[in-house]
């Protein structure tokens, strides 16, 4: 069982206090706190799919990817459910040892190891996802009430980094609550969206890039976008009692995840063959009745905020860590708030053209979590039956067959497979069906040197 350290009184009182800071930062969960069900990860993992940015990825495997409509949904539901099959594995490993998901990474890179993955997490999530769902959130209040696209930007950006701030207990309590007007809405439009598709339309594009190449993609960006929650995974379950069930917390967080994401990512699909010609919320929207579309714009709204108060929340609990030393008693609230305001900068250059560079950020994304998946399943796997909050918790614990194997998944997966607009790499450049294989390549070789590294420190040790 993980040791308990550094527990206050603040942590004692804070329980299941809603309108309450959460007192700590990335220190194990005591018992006396540990609190809530399974079935909160159904809204938890599913309200912040309910927005525009899972509709785009959508729109992208037939707009930009040249595929069918059928072809599309068969791309975007196995990437989704790659993507919620980990989060679900994921998501059992809070219960046990109290800790946060970037904290529990520490047993397969170490302690100083792990400085790659989790800054790597506390960027992406805390300033790029935050970024891109502040764009799509304040485009739809734009559109919605007329407000200046930068007070817009500022108002969504304001409700964000409220609830991330406050921590765990609100964040849950807001994702619930808005589940199901997210739900109900959504649902709505995208059976209206799916009325007015032509399923038989041909590919968008004539040949370019081709069929297989442009599956391969769309497949790879829907995994980059359900698995770009992966690194967040135990954030949300690391306050559930110890003795909780696995199945349950695993099935409740893939399907939250898989559902909201299918659901819209088939929709999105189904917006090209309607007419629609480019990613923005208006593609959506202007297929459906004046209600619903302005009620859509609203959930849009509503949605970017339940995605990105995860965002800034794990990215704070992401860099804390990295282990750095931040004598403040709300560390882990004046963290985020500072995420969620570089966030905000980032977002206001975006406005203008967004969407252009969402198809290279997914991709990106699971470039860098594929194989740190690969790493920390495989150190998972061999480590079976050891204490894993003691490892995680001990700060002189060394473990270079994780940086290493990660890297060497990156260096080797990125020049020879990568395909998007900023960088093709050596075999797509020759092999156009070749589509984007990276995350693929890079989470088998990742785990591969992972495994003969372990193995051989073993051996080594034993000798």
């Amino acid at each position: 069982m993980a040791t308990v350290t550094d527990i206050t009184e603040a942590q004692l009182a804070y329980g299941t206090k809603v309108v309450a800071v959460e007192p700590g930062g990335v220190e194990v969960i005591p018992p006396q706190e540990r609190h809530g069900r399974p079935v909160q990860l159904l809204w938890t993992w599913a309200s912040p799919n309910f927005e525009f940015a899972t509709v785009a990825v959508g729109i992208l495997g037939v707009l930009a990817f040249g595929l069918t409509f059928g072809q599309a949904v068969a791309a975007l539901v196995l990437g989704t459910a790659l993507g919620s099959i980990t989060l679900g594995i994921l998501s059992t490993w809070g219960p046990r040892d109290g800790l946060a998901q970037m904290v529990l990474s520490r047993t397969a890179f170490g302690f100083l190891g792990n400085v790659l993955p989790a800054g790597l997490n506390s960027v992406t999530a805390g300033i790029g996802w935050f970024a891109v769902n502040s764009i799509s959130g304040a485009l739809a209040l734009k559109a919605l009430t007329g407000l200046p696209g930068e007070l817009a930007l500022i108002i969504v950006v304001a409700v964000q980094l409220v609830v991330a701030f406050f921590g765990h207990n609100l964040v849950h309590a807001f994702e619930r609550y808005a589940f199901p007007v997210l739900a109900v809405i959504f649902v709505v439009a995208a059976v209206i969206v799916l009325s007015k598709a032509n399923p038989a339309m041909p590919a968008f594009t004539e040949g370019e890039p081709p069929t297989l190449g442009g599956f391969l993609i769309t497949a790879g960006a829907a995994f980059g976008y359900a698995a770009g929650w992966n690194p967040y995974s135990s954030d949300y379950t690391r306050y559930l009692p110890r003795d909780t069930r696995r199945l349950p917390v695993a099935l409740f967080a893939g399907l939250g995840c898989s559902l909201s994401c299918c659901l819209l990512e088939i929709a999105g699909a189904a917006i090209v063959t309607a007419g629609g010609t480019e990613v923005a919320p208006s593609s959506f929207t202007d297929l459906l009745p004046v209600v619903v579309g302005k009620a859509t714009l609203l959930a849009i709204c509503l949605g970017a905020v339940a995605a990105n108060v995860l965002n800034v929340y794990s990215g704070a609990m992401s860099f804390m860590a990295l282990g750095l030393r931040v004598p403040m008693a709300r560390a882990r609230a004046i963290v985020a708030v500072g995420f969620g305001l570089i966030g905000l900068v980032l977002a206001s250059f975006g406005l203008a053209n967004a969407g252009e560079e969402y198809e290279a950020f997914l991709l990106v994304m699971a470039y860098w979590i594929a194989p740190w998946l690969g790493v920390v399943l495989t150190d998972r796997y061999l480590r079976r039956g050891a204490d894993f909050g003691a490892i995680a918790q001990n700060k002189a614990h060394v473990n270079l067959a994780g940086p290493v194997a990660m890297v060497v998944g990156l260096v080797v997966s990125i020049p020879l497979f990568s395909n998007q607009t900023a960088f093709v790499g050596l075999v797509p450049r020759h092999v156009a069906n070749a589509g984007d294989l990276t995350a693929a390549v890079g989470f088998v070789l990742a785990a591969a040197v992972y495994a003969l590294m372990f193995r051989s420190a073993r051996r080594a040790v034993v000798a």
